[in-house]
């Protein structure tokens, strides 16, 4: 059954230039180069239209983009899709052939460059565009490539063209690009809708959103600007995390709104500044990507405030869950990622495709309008992936009868050690409880005789000490002998991916295995 065009609503444009025409003198975005008021932002835009179709550029063609957090970079991406082009965002710590297949496999037109952070790389990226025929851009003067800000200025003001169509495509979001080869969900544009909708619903944003965005507003973080601005709130943009900065903003901006992974939470409670910066105004912190410990999440709780609210999500689909703040109130779960969001049906499913009893592990399987087309390009991982009229996330996850859910380890993940499984989180929830720890990572190594071996790495806090023996000592008494590490590697840092989630597969290289 085709959907009747007056059901779908508003496209993705007229959203967009409804919010930024309701307040025309706030400031939408902040940073350490000035501030742009809601009429400036929308502004650019415009402009950016124009410059897209100077260059030939035409609805259903795609442009990739590879920017750090600031302003141009969203309002580039409005630009692409409310002219019914399609955006793709370059991995910010991919590697050259990655992000060059990603140009060649998106099928795109052209390819912008935030100069300011990516310039060897933008040489490098303009240089493939000029030998396949793609348009390339930097976004401000630059020595690889004309550019936007430019550009801009020459066209002068320009009406705002809101030519998307429900059924253009709008997006490819590139999983998996650190190695190996990156597979795109795309979504069309009546999929962007959803995803806003749960944030203002089943998020706890503030009234007024003073909204700090650290990590890459190409990934989740940035799902959280227009919402922000849909409230008349102000969006203020830092490039790269630095603890002492961070409280030093919080303060000064009198921030109530931000989005952290869980390792910049543990920095911040490790700092010495935190309990002397004026954290008051601090409303809602919300965290996800990665699992928290539960002992440090508490401690947030207690030295920052009840404000901490878990999502949970995937690029295939997001959301999928919260935990509200007052849930987090309940020790009992603090381990939970909460119960699905509005627009979002899950269900746990065993290897069979049957439901699981209450309470017991399975494959977390999502449906909703938010959740990704397929993968590009990739019928048979689209088969794979999306079976019965459910995705299947590939994240062991249980149910209570309350409805909440609780992601046991991601399934590729899962230890099978004397035939016994393991699952990685559980390990390093039980590694957190001891004082000294501040992070772990467990993983399974080869081995002769179990198959594989539960092997940890962990930073330890500062002027902190402990021993392989008792660590594994602690993880033994809590959940058995089965599930304690073999082997412990203390470690000075974790490698981290651009999102700020552990990358065990570069742990595993960097320890030789």
């Amino acid at each position: 059954m085709e959907i009747a065009s007056h059901l779908l609503g508003p496209t993705y444009g007229s959203v967009v230039e409804r919010t930024l025409q309701r307040y025309p003198e706030r400031i939408a975005f902040r940073d350490a180069r000035g501030q742009q008021t809601y009429a400036e932002v929308l502004d650019t835009i415009s402009r950016y239209q124009q410059v897209l179709l100077d260059v030939g550029l035409r609805r259903g063609d795609g442009i990739a983009a590879l920017g750090a957090n600031r302003f141009e970079v969203w309002a580039l991406g409005s630009a692409v899709q409310s002219l019914g082009m399609y955006i793709t965002w370059l991995h910010p710590m991919g590697s050259l052939a990655d992000q060059t297949f990603q140009l060649e496999d998106s099928q795109v037109k052209g390819v912008v460059v935030d100069e300011t952070n990516y310039a060897q790389r933008g040489a490098e990226l303009a240089e493939v565009a000029g030998a396949s025929g793609l348009v390339a851009r930097s976004m401000s003067p630059s020595g690889f490539a004309p550019d936007l800000e430019t550009a801009a200025a020459a066209v002068g003001p320009q009406p705002f063209r809101n030519e998307g169509r429900h059924e253009d495509l709008a997006i490819i979001n590139y999983t998996g690009g650190t190695t190996g080869r990156p597979k795109g969900a795309y979504r069309y544009q009546f999929n962007l809708g959803p995803s806003t909708s749960d944030v203002l619903a089943d998020f706890e944003l503030p009234e007024t959103p003073r909204y700090l965005l650290i990590p890459p507003m190409s990934h989740v973080a940035g799902t959280n600007v227009l919402p922000t601005l849909m409230k008349g709130g102000t969006v203020h943009l830092m490039a790269g995390f630095d603890p002492a900065k961070v409280l030093e903003t919080i303060e000064r901006e009198r921030i109530n709104f931000t989005l952290f992974v869980p390792t910049m939470v543990y920095a911040l409670l490790d700092h010495p500044a935190l309990d002397s910066t004026d954290t008051s105004s601090l409303e809602y912190i919300l965290y996800g990507a990665s699992p928290m410990s539960e002992s440090r999440l508490k401690e947030g709780i207690e030295r920052i405030g009840n404000v901490f609210g878990q999502l949970y999500g995937q690029t295939e689909c997001y959301p999928v869950s919260v935990l509200s703040k007052d849930d987090h109130l309940n020790p009992d779960l603090l381990l939970s990622c909460g119960k699905p969001v509005g627009s979002v049906d899950v269900r746990i499913l065993d290897p069979q495709g049957e439901d699981v009893p209450l309470g017991q592990p399975g494959e977390l399987c999502v449906r909703g309008r938010g959740a990704m087309t397929g993968y590009w390009r990739r019928d048979d991982l689209t088969a794979e992936t999306i079976v019965d009229g459910w995705l299947h996330t590939g994240d062991i996850a249980k149910q209570d009868e309350n409805g909440y859910l609780y992601i046991v380890d991601r399934k590729k993940d899962m230890i099978i050690s004397g035939g016994f499984n393991v699952f990685p989180r559980e390990v390093e929830d039980a590694l957190s409880t001891h004082p000294a720890v501040a992070i772990s990572a467990v993983f399974g190594v080869p081995h002769e005789k179990w198959g594989e071996q539960v092997t940890a790495a962990l930073v330890l806090k500062e002027g902190a000490s402990a021993t392989a023996e008792e660590l594994i000592a602690v993880v033994r008494d809590l959940k058995g002998a089965v599930q304690a590490p073999k082997e412990i590697h203390l470690v000075d840092a974790l490698p981290q991916t651009a999102v700020g989630k552990v990358n065990k597969r570069a742990l595993r290289d960097d320890l030789g295995y």
